[in-house]
């Protein structure tokens, strides 16, 4: 009688916890900006950003980026701010000195093809931002 009821409760409690499966995740501090095809809104990505040039830490970042030599092929025309906080729009960028300081970590390709989205630096303010499609 007590061994059955022993495995009737070990079922309905299921097996024990795994460290790092159940436990609960962290409130994410950034929003989600991956759309359900998988592809990047460049037109949310503002902020402080850290460009990563090292094809080993590629994992870490949350896209891949084309620096486009060309205006007219780019998807987001970025000007950099020398303030974070003048940073708070689409296309205007604040470089963080490390990636623990970013908003968002890019990684920077050589390879148009493999990029999420390409960009092209802007010398004047008011021409940042997303181009319209």
């Amino acid at each position: 009688m007590f061994f059955s009821f022993l495995c009737a409760a070990l079922l309905v409690l299921g097996p024990p916890p795994t460290p790092g499966v159940g436990a609960p995740k962290p409130a994410a501090s950034r929003p989600v900006l991956v759309a359900r095809s998988g592809s990047i809104d460049p037109c949310k990505v503002f902020g402080s950003i850290y460009l990563e040039t090292d094809p080993r830490r590629r994992a870490g970042c949350f896209g891949i980026v084309y620096v486009e030599p060309d205006q007219a092929f780019a998807d987001l025309l970025v000007f950099k701010e020398d303030n974070k906080l003048f940073a708070d729009k689409a296309g205007l960028w604040a470089e963080a000195p490390n990636r623990e300081f970013a908003d968002y970590v890019l990684f920077v390709t050589p390879t148009r093809g493999l990029a999420d989205f390409t960009i092209h630096y802007t010398p004047a303010r008011s021409f940042a931002g997303c181009k319209t499609q």
